[in-house]
């Protein structure tokens, strides 16, 4: 589903070059779930960026569904992103101007994959029914973050990044949109790569990698 071919990133700062990412490597299959950790600044995000195809590397291969995505030029990679990838951050980004089931829709309609059935279903799973025609202000951050990440299946993506989807919550709140997102991703079958500094919301994963001096790393060996 996902592969990452020594991958390489550095930035230019007033300091010098910043290695970010040295030669990492890493393959996600369908159903797969992967916690990625490491320190802050260690190169999480930037990580998790050019899987999605919003940033690109200095040497290696992003390859999705067998798709290499330095052979596509920005539009390709944005189709890519609409209509195979779901994305949820930290922030909620959810459109402040659309209700909870117009929010929802909105990656699948832009992806023009919308499905009635499966939005009611997702609306149900997340526990908002009811609160369909209300507006984002109008939630708890808990429900928010619900929204976003039933947003990011409505589509039924293939691969879901999520980069610290919980580090807005408190514990009990995070634990309980940690068990939704895992149940979800498992009733669609797509693939997970979350960016998280918790090793006790990584704990849930197949697997659990971490990124130090711009390596990856099993933390268990």
């Amino acid at each position: 589903m996902l592969a990452l071919h020594q991958l390489s990133k550095a930035f230019h700062t007033p300091q010098g070059k910043l290695q970010v990412l040295d030669g990492v490597s890493v393959t996600l299959t369908p159903g797969s779930s992967l916690a990625l950790m490491g320190e802050s600044g260690s190169g999480k995000s930037t990580l998790l960026h050019l899987a999605a195809g919003l940033d690109t590397p200095d040497t290696g291969q992003v390859i999705i569904n067998d798709q290499p995505l330095s052979q596509l030029n920005e539009a390709e990679r944005a189709r890519v992103r609409r209509q195979q990838l779901g994305l949820v951050f930290q922030q909620f980004h959810l459109v402040p101007s659309l209700n909870v089931a117009d929010n929802l829709r909105l990656q699948a309609r832009l992806a023009g994959r919308e499905d009635p059935a499966w939005s009611h279903h997702l609306i149900d799973r997340l526990g908002l029914t009811g609160r369909e025609t209300h507006f984002p202000e109008q939630l708890s951050g808990g429900q928010q973050q619900r929204l976003a990440i039933g947003r990011a299946l409505a589509v039924r993506p293939a691969l879901l990044l999520a980069d610290e989807p919980t580090g807005n919550l408190d514990e009990q709140t995070a634990d309980g949109v940690l068990t939704l997102l895992l149940s979800l991703v498992k009733e669609t079958r797509c693939a997970l790569l979350m960016v998280t500094h918790s090793a006790r919301v990584a704990a849930p994963l197949d697997r659990t990698l971490r990124l130090h001096r711009g390596q990856l790393q099993d933390p268990h060996s």
